[in-house]
This record gives structure tokens, C-alpha cells and sequence, in this order.
């Protein structure tokens, strides 16, 4: 009933939609050159042979699967790979990291019409749909079509799984869509099978099989002459109201280390302006790195607002805060900061990772705070501390690099319905059959 009723009412809401769209490209949110794949309009020609369609929300999940991405690309040379995503920035980071044979485009929205002209063109011949953002018009039409739907690195969150709860018969049906549930942890495969999810197995987060994030060499050389000798911790992918307490953790950290630096790298870069703004109205100075200002000695906060520069930021700070977690956010990933030997600091809310927060706290490779209060001192004690922030460093690379199997155990789990696709359909079987009579 309620999917029926959506159904309606996304047929009904194309208008709507047409000028909330057209309001988020004024805003900079949706690519201008680009806006008519949200409609479902194609900006390519869909290649001959088989499609493997991978669709991922938002930066995180599209970063996560590209080691994903990576060995299917090589090991499956005659299909092509489609990457589709929902934000500006995640097509961005696309477009710099993924092979150049792989072809990306952006989600159109849930409207049966657009889905439509995007699955009538494109003609995927599998789907492997990342983590947990589900899309009922989207979801019910691969699977009206007989694609087979894969659900991979899933995860369901407190917040989702008592919201799911309270409709079951919605989301055993849209579980019911996938023919595979790859879960993170025990926990997710737990959660995904009370919710009604029929084929659940357990390989693992792939974030774990992720490569390090990359780096331009010449612009973390620039960086460092510019840092020379100065402490410098960062705070990554905060969000808002984070930065006043970092901004206030760096008062507090320059009374016995004047010369600090800190570096915020807001989650959303459009933000940059507001930040700068509140943190000169604290009486500290500001560089942004959107604006090439430059990062002088006399700098106290640089505020690193570009695309895809998160690798190099983690290289050259030995410290860093992980954003999302002072905040009731849920946290953001903090195994590509082990991965680059940084010590954590994390706040308490980490419900997007519990799995990944647990073992690397367990380890002994995190300090974990409650407030700008405790920011500072972590930060502090770690700066001061070599053997304390040495060992901390250690312990997170150790559970970054225990599992490396990761990405086999979801080859191998994904292997029977990649080999299906070198075999033709029946309808192709039949076709075949009637030429020859």
C-alpha cells in the first residue's frame, strides 16, 4: 500500500521535482552541464556487451568500492562498468580516481519516468547497489525487469532499523528486491534478515580493502615548506558546529604551543565562507585553501575546502580528529586516517562505523572525547607524547591492515552472477533458436 501510494505520488511530483532540481543547481549542488541524467537522460551511449552497474549515494560509499570497481574492471575486460552517484562532489572525486573505460553518471531521481528512460538506455545486466539508501521507485523497477540486484557493504544503523520497524511489509518487500545481501558486520546481516532479507551473507566492510587514499606529490612538498616545523593537527570531514570546537580546542592548545596549526577540512566545502567567518569573529586568523590564500606563520587555522584532498592532509598531520562524531551525526570513516598513520581523536557519536570505532578502540588505536574540553588535551597530550601517540598510530594501522581477504570474499560471493552474464538469456537463447529455424 505504501509503495503504491509513493508510486502515485512520484508520478504526480515530476513538476515539483523538475524546480527543486533546478533550485539545487542555482545553489551549486547539481552540475549544470550535467542536470539531465537526473531525468534520466543519458550524457553517453551505452557500449555493446554486458553492464555492470554500480550505483553509490554520496562520496564515502562511492570511495569505498572503488578497489571494488578496480578488480572487476580487469577481471571482466569485456563488460563495462557504470558508476552511478547523487552528489557533485562524489562525481568529482569519480572523475579523478576512477579507470577511464568506467563510465559514471548521476542517479536520476525516483521518478518512474526518469527511471525509466535510465534503465530503458543503459539496459544493466546487473546491479550492485552500495550500502543502504534505498529508492523504492528505482529498486521495484530493476526488479520488475529480472536484473539481478545485489545489496553490497550493507549496513543498517539504529535510526534506520527502528524506522524500517515501523513499516515492515515496505521493507521486506524492497529487501525483497535483491537476489544477494552482502552486510558489513553480524550485526547489519542480523538487522537486514529481521527486516526481511532472505540471502545474507557476512565478508566484511569493504572500506577495509580500500587503498590508502592518494596524493599530489608537489602539493604536499608545497605544504610542508609552507607547515616547516610547526605542530599541526587536522580536524577531518566536520560538520556543523564542529568547528567552534575545534577553533576553541586551538585556543586552548596554543596557550602551550603557540605556534600550532590546526587544519578543518568541513565535510561540505560550500560551507568554507561561514566557518572563515565565525572563526574570525573569534579573533583568529584563517587562510582558505579554495582561494589559494596562502598558509603563512601567522596562520592559525587553515581551512582546507577542496575536492579529493583528504589523502594529502592526513599525510601531513600526525593528528587527527574525525568529524561527524561531536555532533549527533554518526561519524565518518576513520580507517583512512589509521590507513595513513594518523592518531584518532573521535567524539561519541560513531553509529555509521560502530564496527570499525569498536575494533580500533578496542585496539588501543583511538582517544575518544566528549567535548572541545577533552579535544584539546587529547590533542595536546599527543603532540607531547611520542611513545603515547607512536603506539596509538600502530594500533589502528594493525586493524586497517588485518583483513585484507575482504575483497576476495566478495569477488567470490559475487562470482556466480558475474559468470552469468557471459551466458546468454533465454529470450537470447529463443532468438537464436527461431534464426536458425
Amino acid at each position: 500500500m505504501i509503495l503504491s501510494v509513493y508510486r502515485g505520488l512520484s508520478y504526480a511530483a515530476a513538476p515539483v521535482l523538475r524546480r527543486f532540481l533546478e533550485r539545487r543547481k542555482q545553489r551549486g549542488k547539481e552540475d549544470p552541464i550535467r542536470i539531465e541524467e537526473r531525468f534520466g537522460n543519458p550524457s553517453q551511449k551505452r557500449p555493446p556487451g554486458a553492464i555492470i552497474w554500480f550505483h553509490a549515494a554520496s562520496v564515502g560509499e562511492a570511495i569505498s568500492i572503488l578497489s571494488l570497481i578496480n578488480r572487476l574492471n580487469h577481471d571482466y575486460p569485456t563488460h563495462t562498468v557504470l558508476v552511478t552517484t547523487g552528489t557533485v562532489t562524489s562525481a568529482a572525486i569519480m572523475a579523478e580516481r576512477l579507470p577511464q573505460n568506467v563510465i559514471h553518471q548521476f542517479i536520476p531521481v525516483d521518478q518512474p519516468v526518469w527511471i525509466q528512460r535510465f534503465l530503458d538506455h543503459w539496459k544493466p545486466d546487473i546491479v550492485l547497489w552500495v550500502e543502504s539508501e534505498f529508492w523504492p521507485n528505482l529498486l521495484t523497477a530493476i526488479h520488475r525487469r529480472g536484473i539481478p540486484l545485489i545489496l553490497i557493504n550493507a549496513r543498517v544503523s539504529p535510526d534506520s532499523f527502528s524506522g524500517w520497524q515501523r513499516v515492515p511489509r515496505t521493507i521486506a518487500r524492497l529487501l525483497g528486491c535483491f537476489s544477494l545481501c552482502l552486510a558489513q558486520s553480524v550485526q547489519d546481516a542480523k538487522k537486514l534478515t529481521a527486516l526481511g532479507a532472505t540471502n545474507v551473507s557476512t565478508p566484511g566492510n569493504l572500506k577495509f580493502a580500500a587503498d590508502p587514499l592518494p596524493v599530489d606529490d608537489s602539493a604536499l612538498s608545497s605544504l610542508w615548506n609552507d607547515i616547516s616545523i610547526r605542530p599541526v593537527w587536522i580536524a577531518a570531514s566536520t560538520h556543523a558546529r564542529e568547528e567552534q570546537a575545534v577553533a576553541n580546542a586551538h585556543r586552548a592548545i596554543a596557550k602551550n604551543q603557540p605556534d600550532i596549526l590546526t587544519i578543518i577540512i568541513p565535510r561540505h566545502p560550500a560551507r568554507a565562507p561561514e566557518i572563515a567567518g565565525d572563526i574570525l569573529g573569534m579573533g583568529l586568523s584563517v587562510s582558505l585553501r579554495s582561494k589559494n590564500e596562502p598558509l603563512t606563520p601567522e596562520t592559525a587555522i587553515y581551512i582546507a575546502d577542496t575536492v579529493g584532498e583528504l589523502g594529502l592532509f592526513y599525510r601531513l598531520a600526525p593528528i587527527a580528529f574525525i568529524g561527524g562524531t561531536l555532533v549527533p551525526h554518526g561519524g565518518q570513516n576513520m580507517l583512512e586516517a589509521a590507513k595513513l598513520e594518523c592518531a584518532i581523536i573521535h567524539g561519541p557519536s560513531t553509529t555509521n562505523f560502530t564496527a570499525v570505532t569498536s575494533e580500533i578502540s578496542a585496539a588501543g588505536g583511538s582517544t575518544i572525547i566528549q567535548n572541545e574540553t577533552e579535544l584539546a588535551d587529547a590533542v595536546s597530550s599527543l603532540l607531547s607524547d611520542d611513545a603515547l601517540r607512536t603506539n596509538q598510530i600502530a594500533a589502528a594501522l594493525a586493524v586497517a591492515q588485518a583483513k585484507t581477504g575482504i575483497l576476495d570474499a566478495v569477488i567470490d560471493l559475487l562470482e556466480p552472477y558475474l559468470a552469468a552474464l557471459d551466458k546468454p538469456s533465454s529470450a537470447d537463447a529463443k532468438a537464436k533458436q527461431n534464426a536458425r529455424a
